[in-house]
């Protein structure tokens, strides 16, 4: 039985972006926040996210040179969606379309992604029993509040950004009742963002 780890950024406030969706607030260039979120983002064994994050994602990450781009394209991914197949076409035009020499290692799991397009419970549930390495849940908004709302998540890699916007895209928008959790580590970062790790109570 493997854990299901959330891994968002948020600001003071409470949300992942702004009403629309823009979140350039993330980017401050903090380079040990950016270590350690490619150290969290290494230690998994599976990416799962929305068809929404997925169809943006997948087209940019199989040529990228990010210090992301190892991990990001190196570990398999599981995409949620109904549509079946056709979430796949954006990442496999994308590698079709690549310049020689500009793919990254591991490119072809993005259009290579295990599909789920059953219960979401259920399809955590399978994904879960396999033996290894953590699973990552990387998002959207609407993913992620979905997996949170059937409690689905075994620990929360939260990183808190020095910013409050007033309005934007909350998370944790609909629990049926409130969820307490318990703080298992924190650590700052030299601009301001912190870490913290949670699990359910």
């Amino acid at each position: 039985m493997r854990k299901l780890i959330l891994t968002m950024s948020m600001t003071l406030d409470g949300f992942v972006s702004d009403p629309k969706g823009d979140v350039q607030w993330i980017f401050s260039g903090d380079q040990e926040a950016i270590a350690w979120k490619v150290e969290m983002l290494g230690g998994a064994r599976l990416i799962i996210m929305g068809s929404r994050s997925f169809r943006d994602m997948s087209p940019f990450w199989p040529t990228s040179s990010s210090v992301f781009a190892p991990p990001m394209n190196q570990i398999p991914k599981a995409v949620f969606s109904r549509q079946g197949p056709a979430v796949l076409e954006p990442a496999i035009a994308a590698i079709k379309n690549a310049k020689s020499g500009e793919l990254q290692p591991g490119a072809e799991s993005w259009s290579t992604a295990h599909l789920c397009t059953g219960n979401l419970a259920d399809e955590i549930a399978r994904l879960k029993a396999q033996d290894g390495k953590p699973i990552i849940a990387l998002g959207g908004a609407a993913f992620a509040r979905s997996l949170i709302a059937q409690n689905l998540v075994d620990e929360y890699a939260l990183m808190i950004h020095p910013i409050a916007l007033g309005k934007g895209v909350p998370i944790f928008s609909d629990l049926p009742e409130p969820r307490p959790l318990e703080l298992v580590s924190s650590k700052a970062f030299p601009l301001g963002s912190v870490a913290q790790i949670y699990r359910p109570a």
